[in-house]
């Protein structure tokens, strides 16, 4: 009897649009086909049909790359997107932050003290002013 293995994680499973493709891999071989197909023309007449294949092969690979890589569910412009981000645009060095509950305490503890010391000395000098009259 057949076996067939059913997937427990349903999210991973993708349908399938036409000749049992997902439309993200419909879209980007049709991109292949439109870019490749010329390449293969053009050098088909000066380079002969075996280096004309081999050209239109690597300029369609990208478009193959990006239909079929993925992963940890993540498609390949997502990757190179992170990849760019954490080579080029992020510090080298992250240094460890966090929000220090007990600093923020105190700074509240020395401005209310402040707040208290305006607030006496005001008062005591109204008081100076009010008994000297």
């Amino acid at each position: 009897m057949a076996y067939v293995p059913i997937p427990k994680d349903l999210s991973t499973v993708k349908t399938k649009v036409m000749f049992n493709l997902t439309k993200r891999q419909l879209i980007c071989f049709s991109f292949a086909l439109i870019v490749g197909l010329p390449f293969f023309f053009i050098f088909k007449k000066n380079a002969g049909t075996s280096l004309a294949t081999l050209i239109m092969i690597f300029v369609m690979l990208p478009f193959f790359m990006f239909a079929m890589y993925e992963k940890h569910g993540q498609p390949l412009e997502v990757l190179i997107k992170h990849y760019f981000e954490v080579r080029f645009l992020r510090p080298k060095q992250r240094p460890y932050r966090n929000n220090n509950f007990y600093a923020i305490l105190m700074r509240q503890n020395r401005l209310d003290k402040e707040v208290k010391d305006i607030v006496t000395s005001k008062q005591s000098k109204q008081n100076k002013a009010y008994k000297s009259r």
